[in-house]
């Protein structure tokens, strides 16, 4: 997990929202099975696209207050943060292709 970084309630702001690059923020918990199952997923994302790409996983049971004000309600949510803002995202585990087809245009259009 070398290009990933631990997300906070305290550096949510600083990591994600004030970031130059596109973020990917993965809101997930340790007992959540499919939580398991995306990880990997999301560290390779993190490995490929590493300089272009932020990624950040965020423990919703560690970290409720951020999890309430983006209305996490499902784990795994992927949320995909741009200029401070999330301009898309995914709920569940899907696969890699599905995933990086989201983030692709995000990261080729850099406004």
């Amino acid at each position: 997990m070398v290009n990933v970084i631990k997300g906070t309630d305290l550096n949510f702001s600083e990591e994600v929202l004030k970031s130059k690059l596109p973020v990917l923020v993965d809101f997930w918990a340790p007992w959540c099975g499919p939580c398991s199952m995306v990880g990997p997923v999301v560290e390779d994302i993190a490995n490929e696209l590493n300089g272009k790409l932020k990624v950040v996983k965020v423990n919703t049971d560690e970290n409720q207050l951020i999890a309430s004000q983006y209305g996490i309600r499902s784990i795994p949510t992927l949320g995909i943060f741009k200029n401070g803002k999330m301009v898309d995202g995914l709920v569940g585990a899907v696969p890699k292709n599905q995933l990086l087809s989201k983030i692709t245009p995000h990261i080729e259009n850099p406004n």
